[in-house]
This record gives C-alpha cells, sequence and structure tokens, in this order.
C-alpha cells in the first residue's frame, strides 16, 4: 500500500475526533516521529462488513503483495467485484482454490457466507456490541480468530482503541520506529502502547503507513 492510499473505515472520523487522537498520542515522542514523516492520514467512510471479512481472511498471515494477488484474482472471477454471500457459496471450491487461496482460507470463506445466509450470524447487529463480545462472536466462524475479528473491529466497526499486538506488519514498525534490535514481542507491543489509549486503533493506522514511507535519510536518494 502506497502512503496516498486512503483506509477505508465504516463510519466519517470527524476532524476534531481525529486531531484530539494525534495530540494525545503525540504524548509518544516516537510516535510523535511516526506522525510527522507519515503526515495526514486518508480516511474514508466505506461500510462492507462481509467485504472486510472477506478481505481479512484472504490477508491472514501472508505479506501484503501476495494477498493483493490472491485477492485480485478471487475478484476476477467475480466480475472484480467481492461476491456475494450467496455467490459465494455456489462456486465450487476448486474455483476458489485456483485463484491461490488455501483450502483453510475456502473452508473459513464458506462458513461464514453459510452462517450470513441462513441468518446465524448477523454483521449489521455487531456495531451494537462492545469490543470482547465482537471477538467472541467472530470467534464462532471457522478460521476466524483474533487478528482479523480485530481487523474488523478497526475498520468497518471503526473503533478507537483497538491493539493488534500481534498484527507482524505492526510489530515491523514499532521496531524500525522504536529503534528496537529484534520485533517485539506482543506483551512489549502492548508496554509500548500503554499511553496510546484510548486511540491504539489511530496509532496502528500511522505505524502501518510509516512501513510505507521511506526515512528522511533515504529521501531524495536515488535507487540504483
Amino acid at each position: 500500500m502506497s502512503p496516498e492510499e486512503e483506509w477505508k473505515l465504516g463510519r466519517p472520523l470527524p476532524p476534531s475526533q481525529l486531531k484530539e487522537a494525534i495530540r494525545h498520542l503525540r504524548s509518544d515522542p516516537k510516535l510523535a516521529e511516526v506522525i510527522d514523516d507519515v503526515g495526514e492520514l486518508r480516511l474514508v467512510s466505506d461500510f462492507r462488513p462481509f467485504e472486510a471479512l472477506v478481505v481479512g481472511i484472504v490477508f491472514q498471515q501472508l505479506g501484503g503483495a501476495s494477498a493483493r494477488a490472491i485477492l485480485k484474482r478471487l475478484k476476477h472471477l467475480y466480475g472484480g467485484r467481492i461476491p456475494t454471500p450467496r455467490r459465494l457459496l455456489r462456486t465450487p471450491d476448486e474455483e476458489l482454490l485456483s485463484t491461490g487461496l488455501s483450502r483453510r482460507k475456502v473452508v473459513s470463506l464458506k462458513d461464514l457466507a453459510k452462517r450470513l445466509e441462513g441468518g446465524s450470524l448477523d454483521l449489521e447487529r455487531l456495531s451494537h456490541l462492545p469490543d470482547e463480545e465482537v471477538l467472541k462472536v467472530l470467534d464462532e466462524v471457522k478460521g476466524i480468530g483474533r487478528w482479523t475479528a480485530q481487523m474488523f473491529l478497526i475498520f468497518p466497526l471503526c473503533r478507537m482503541d483497538v491493539l493488534p499486538a500481534g498484527d507482524l506488519g505492526l510489530r515491523a514498525a514499532i521496531r524500525r520506529a522504536y529503534g528496537l534490535k529484534e520485533l517485539p514481542s506482543e506483551r512489549e507491543v502492548e508496554r509500548i502502547a500503554e499511553r496510546w489509549h484510548p486511540y491504539c486503533t489511530i496509532a496502528s493506522l500511522y505505524l502501518w503507513r510509516y512501513q510505507d514511507v521511506r526515512p528522511p535519510a533515504e529521501r531524495g536518494r536515488r535507487v540504483p
């Protein structure tokens, strides 16, 4: 993802709330440097909960480039779009596997679609539940673990204080921003993030984007 791309959140984020979050996060000097390097976050409103979960499942345990390639092939099966739950259920597993999806992820996508079509899962209702309840409900879907559920909290539900401490990209960004010799553990991420509450989501967005920004020392340097 390039620094110019937008983050799609499930509801408009008032400028005053973002301003307050940034003011609060600047109390961490290292994070303040990250905010300065990244600049303005581009946030748009786009509430598509099923699509967000499909993307989350595709991206599980994959690097961004690989996941985006698989997602592109998946969309190609449906005319360039994420399919509806019903259409996904009608798609033979072999077609889904041909996109590069693992069999485990195909099972997960089908289970999610089946629950939505059958009415046992209502994604709209989740917007009214506390964070931990959302995590519990989504954990019942095959293959949706804590990371995917946290991405659902961050993006379509736009919850402000979510810390995906196990996310590899976030840990790599923290390592770079804080000058650590090794990737921080989840416990270390939680310790570093203590001063970010109640805006861990905004901190995470900045750190993810920071991974796409060249450090100041490299700006203007010609690539051989």
